[in-house]
């Protein structure tokens, strides 16, 4: 059996997936990660001869010995019961997310489809990110992470020519339309510096603003790629991030990527260790490749729905092939 790890809202993407393994001959299991909790029960055994670790869903029995393999599409917070007394909420969740941790860890003999661990180092470290895509040759921008506004002073005058953008590390949301709410990447202009007293409360990622001709969506999947191409220029929301560009109608575009850039991007990939990310660049108006990150559990339903790409069905093809 094929576990597919993900969450209840998670809608279409997990079908394509699940369908095609199904077509291939192997059976596969949906196991919402939020419902870990007071919605299922477990048992794990142990004895001198063998170890027993078992999970009941939904009236599916899953015994951990019979995975063969786990996509690793998202993780997500337990449900929490509304009864629950508020004293009692912080050692639910860490008992619970210990008994989650221990089901995903004695699967680790099988493969997975990005390993969770590798995962998540690379998604809390844009900065490695960063660096990592530099030593194989790909163009970033000129990058500070900081909660001292006097650098980022100095960074927005010397380092941008006074084009400069900022953005958290993380995410407050994620979204397949992105039309959810979260904090988008920002201009910051000369007035803005005045009120940075804040950022010690809340370090921040600040960059030279490339001026871009257009953004790219890449689509990694274990050495083959997809690539949706959006122009949100003419808008003036969009002009900064394509998800916010609500004042104009644009589409993606299919996009045929360089092979040399295909090609590096590849050699990053392989040295994070992740078979699956969706990589953001930017094509600058003087013709570069920029890199500005790679989300291990990035959004690709959009690129498969409006342009065709079997990005679903490959990911189901290259998982099983790692089963031979």
């Amino acid at each position: 059996m094929i576990l597919c790890l993900t969450h209840s809202n998670d809608l279409y993407t997990i079908d394509i997936v699940m369908k095609r393994l199904k077509e291939l001959g192997k059976e596969a299991y949906r196991m919402n990660s939020d419902l870990f909790s007071h919605q299922l029960s477990f048992d794990y055994s142990l004895s001198e001869r063998k170890n027993i670790v078992h999970v009941q869903i939904d009236g599916h029995s899953i015994h951990a010995d019979a995975v063969e393999a786990v996509w690793y599409r998202k993780l997500w917070q337990a449900e929490i019961p509304d009864e629950l007394d508020d004293d009692f909420k912080e050692i639910y969740f860490q008992e619970y997310y210990t008994m989650r941790n221990i089901f995903f860890e004695s699967l680790g003999d099988v493969p997975w489809f990005n390993p969770m661990a590798k995962d998540h180092e690379i998604s809390n470290n844009k900065f490695g990110q960063l660096s990592v895509a530099a030593q194989n040759d790909i163009e970033i921008p000129k990058s500070l992470f900081t909660n001292n506004q006097e650098k980022v002073r100095a960074f927005f005058y010397e380092g941008c020519n006074k084009q400069m953008i900022a953005k958290l590390h993380g995410t407050l949301s994620r979204s397949m339309s992105g039309n959810a709410s979260f904090f988008p990447t920002t201009q910051i202009t000369e007035p803005n510096l005045e009120g940075l007293a804040t950022l010690v409360y809340c370090p921040m990622i600040f960059q030279e603003m490339i001026p871009k001709a257009y953004e790219l969506r890449i689509i990694y999947v274990d050495g083959e790629f997809f690539t949706g191409k959006i122009n949100a220029g003419q808008s003036e929301r969009g002009k900064t991030d394509w998800r916010i560009a609500t004042d104009i109608h644009f589409k993606w575009e299919s996009y045929n990527l360089p092979d040399p850039v295909a090609t590096s991007l590849t050699k990053m990939m392989q040295q994070m260790g992740l078979f699956f990310g969706a990589i953001d660049m930017i094509r600058h108006q003087d013709g570069r490749y920029i890199f500005l990150e790679v989300n291990p559990q990035g959004e690709w339903g959009m690129l498969q729905r409006d342009l065709g790409y079997p990005i679903g069905e490959t990911i189901a093809e290259k998982l099983v092939s790692k089963l031979s």
